[in-house]
């Protein structure tokens, strides 16, 4: 169940709070992401991030691998693979839009920050729910709260919902560059398509010759 907005109030915690969270949080963890408490009360750990991009990116033509589409600039319109997950290291103080664009940055993405959102995707009542964060929530406070378990709580990098998407953000490099791949991908559809019917149209016509050859 997608939800368009985290509504929950928030409440944070002091700082005895953050240290006892802190603590049963290290023993919790398996994968030796564990949070640690600086003196001025700000504490530091990792974020796992899943990207589902359903549009392409645009990096730097040096960095892309994969399905992609070249312009003139060195920039390349990139599709990145399905499930590829990020991990972060970042601080309490870091926001939402502060994480957005240090995963830009860690993949060379020279999109703008604003056509993408971070949400969150967690289980409630034996349901999943996933609700887009604002700005200026904190995903190390969220991910504190919930624990190190993942289908407790992960975070999910997406584009805008189509209605939002700020298309002036684009380039005309950009939006030739998109073009060209769902070109690339509707021809590779059509082929698939052609041949799965080449196929259907073969057993039939070896199953109608089996029916009617005499004896």
């Amino acid at each position: 169940k997608d939800v368009q907005k985290e509504r929950e109030p928030h409440v944070y915690l002091s700082k005895e709070e953050v240290e006892e969270k802190i603590q049963s949080y290290n023993s919790s963890v398996t994968d030796k992401l564990k949070m640690t408490l600086n003196a001025n009360g700000i504490y530091t750990g990792f974020i796992k991030v899943q990207m589902e991009l359903c549009r392409p990116i645009t990096v730097e033509s040096s960095q892309s691998q994969g399905k992609c589409a070249h312009s003139s600039n060195n920039e390349t319109a990139f599709c990145l693979p399905d499930g590829c997950i990020n991990t972060l290291h970042i601080s309490s103080n870091n926001t939402v839009r502060e994480v957005i664009e240090a995963l830009l940055k860690k993949f060379f993405v020279a999109d703008n920050p604003a056509k993408f959102a971070l949400y969150k995707r967690c289980h409630k009542e034996d349901q999943v729910y996933t609700c887009k964060l604002s700005d200026r929530e904190h995903p190390l406070y969220l991910r504190l709260v919930a624990g190190p378990r993942t289908e407790m709580l992960s975070f999910v990098l997406r584009e805008h919902e189509t209605g939002e998407v700020m298309w002036e953000a684009f380039s005309i490099p950009e939006l030739q560059n998109f073009l060209r791949i769902l070109d690339k991908e509707e021809n590779e559809q059509l082929q698939i398509l052609k041949k799965r019917y080449a196929a259907y149209r073969d057993k039939l016509e070896e199953a109608l010759g089996g029916v009617w050859t005499p004896g």
